[in-house]
Formats: structure tokens, C-alpha cells, sequence
């Protein structure tokens, strides 16, 4: 905000709350639309399941290294537009029913969205109560439509196991689990989710309980990271890349460095795999043809990881 030079102490005060009065407004308009949707989404998908959309204390955001906002390029993502929202979407399909210990999928979404968008555009709850996993989906809000692959609380230290902690404590006021431990964890991202994705795994804190790595068009950096994790656990690493998403290189040197490693992996275009690929290989490589945004739901693929994963299917 400019001033001009000769504004006295009382005009100063006066247009500073003007100032932040404007601010808070378009704050307080930005969350009334976010309730009012969310409310919407519950009743829309309450076919299928039962969808809680709240507020989480250790949600990726506010984040104090936003707390400026973002530059990116030309653009600039302020703080009270694109950092101020903490909104969790949990997803519990019909017919789960919580053991002993309970499974969940988390989801991060990509640049330039949201996570009401990202439940509906890529039909994340039909595709989860489709696979009918007895499982819970997770989906937080990470930078509000901004250009940016920050995953504030997200990447501190133990951010992730604070966060889950908060997960099984909110489903156990909901009447949904009674605190049981956590067993498995698979993590899922599209396109910038990849960066939040690589720092739980370094130091978000239940490293032993993530099970799976699924990445939509996502190997964009960081794959030490990844590399490491799935070298100290047996779990099932996804990558799946396309020709112009801006991941082909990176997954392409990836291969090429396992192979000269002797390290086992499973490559096919994604239409030539068949579940028994995807369900008895450690790590898998698929080349979609598809554009960026249609890798998730264009051919339910997010469902087809979920049916030949780790997780048990609901009970008939």
C-alpha cells in the first residue's frame, strides 16, 4: 500500500483501517462462499458417503513463510487471498467400517486449485466409493488458486504427523473411528502436489506408515526424495507421466538410473497395464497420452490404483 508523502497521523490511521478493513472484507466474503459450498458438496455427495469439510489447526495453511504472500513470475498470490484458507475435505464411502486400525488416502491437488474443485472436477469421492476400499480419503486445501507448490505446515517437521493426528481426533468427535492407530497411508498427488508429497516423506513423521506413492503427472523435482524412500520401503511407488506435463524427462532419467542400478521396475503406456501390473510390481512407470488435467479422471485411473493397492475392499 502507498501513501502520500504529506498524509498527517490522523489521515494515516484513517486510511490504514479503510485499508485493512477492505482486506478483511474480501477475507470474510472469501470464507462465507467456502462454507456455503462446502455445505453444497456434503449434500452432493451424501449418495455416496459422508463428506466432512472443516477447518484443521495444523492444515498446510496460513504458513508464516507466506505470510507475505508469493510471487510467481508477473503474478502475485497475497496472503489473505491465497494463504488464509485451512479447509480439510475427509471423504468416508458407504459401508466402511473401522478395525482395529484404519487406512486413509491422501490426496494434494495441483497449481492454480482448489479442493472443492479438485473433489469435483477430477470425481475424486465417486472414484474412492467406486473402488470401494474400506478406507478414508483426506484431500487438504494447499495454495487457494495460486501457482505454487508450497505445502505449508505440511513440510515442517512432524507436520504431517501432527496433522494426521488431528485427522483421527476430528473423525473421532464425527462418531467415525474411536482413535484407533493408524495402519497404512498411500499419498496421491497431481501435478504441483509433488513437492508436499516428497517432504512428508523426509520429515513429516509416519514415514513407516506411508504404504504407497502415487504421482499424477507429478515427477517434477525432489526425486532423491522419493528415490530413498521407496529404496527403504516396500511399498508401491506410481509414476505416471505424459508428454507434455513437464515430467517426461525427469521420470525417463529416473528409469534410466534404475536400470543401470539393476533395480527391478515395471514401464508400460498406461492402456497396455493390467491390474495385475499394477497390483504385483514395487514400482511402476505409465506413459498417458492424456492431457495434464485428465490423467486422474479420464480413464478413472485414480480408481484403478485404489482397487489394486495395498487397501482392503469394504465388507459385502
Amino acid at each position: 500500500m502507498k501513501l502520500p508523502g504529506d498524509v498527517s497521523g490522523r489521515d494515516l490511521v484513517k486510511v490504514l483501517i479503510r485499508h485493512w478493513t477492505k482486506r478483511l472484507a474480501i477475507l470474510l466474503i472469501v470464507l462465507a462462499a467456502s462454507r456455503l459450498l462446502a455445505g453444497d458438496l456434503e449434500e452432493n455427495y451424501s449418495p455416496l458417503g459422508r463428506l466432512i469439510f472443516t477447518n484443521f489447526a495444523s492444515a498446510p495453511f496460513p504458513h508464516p513463510l507466506r505470510a507475505q504472500g508469493h510471487p510467481y513470475h508477473d503474478q502475485f498470490f497475497s496472503a489473505a487471498g491465497h494463504y488464509q484458507d485451512s479447509h480439510v475435505a475427509l471423504f468416508v464411502p458407504k459401508g466402511f467400517r473401522p478395525g482395529s486400525e484404519i487406512d486413509f488416502v491422501v490426496h494434494f491437488h495441483g497449481w492454480g486449485n482448489n479442493v472443492s474443485n479438485a473433489l469435483a472436477k477430477y470425481q475424486l469421492p465417486e472414484q474412492f466409493a467406486a473402488s470401494r476400499r474400506n478406507a478414508i480419503l483426506i484431500v487438504p486445501q494447499g495454495p487457494l488458486d495460486a501457482s505454487d507448490s508450497f505445502g505449508g505446515k505440511l513440510e515442517d517437521a512432524d507436520g504431517f504427523k501432527r496433522f494426521m493426528a488431528e485427522t483421527l481426533e476430528i473423525l473421532s468427535q464425527n462418531g467415525i473411528v474411536a482413535k484407533q492407530p493408524i495402519r497404512r497411508i498411500i499419498l496421491s498427488g497431481h501435478s504441483g502436489g509433488y513437492e508436499v508429497i516428497s517432504a512428508i516423506l523426509a520429515r513429516g513423521g509416519l514415514s513407516g506408515q506411508v504404504r504407497e506413492v502415487w504421482l499424477f503427472d507429478a515427477l517434477y523435482a525432489k526425486t532423491e526424495r522419493f528415490a530413498l524412500w521407496f529404496d527403504h520401503h516396500a511399498g508401491r511407488f506410481i509414476d505416471l507421466y505424459t508428454e507434455h506435463g513437464g515430467t517426461k524427462d525427469e521420470s525417463e532419467a529416473l528409469m534410466v538410473a534404475l536400470k543401470g542400478n539393476n533395480v527391478p521396475f515395471f514401464s508400460a503406456d498406461e492402456t497396455n497395464s493390467l491390474p495385475s501390473d499394477l497390483r504385483n510390481n514395487h514400482l511402476v512407470f505409465l506413459f498417458s497420452e492424456l492431457p495434464h488435467d485428465e490423467v486422474l479422471q479420464q480413464r478413472k485411473t485414480f480408481r484403478r490404483f485404489l482397487e489394486t493397492s495395498s487397501l482392503e475392499p469394504i465388507a459385502q
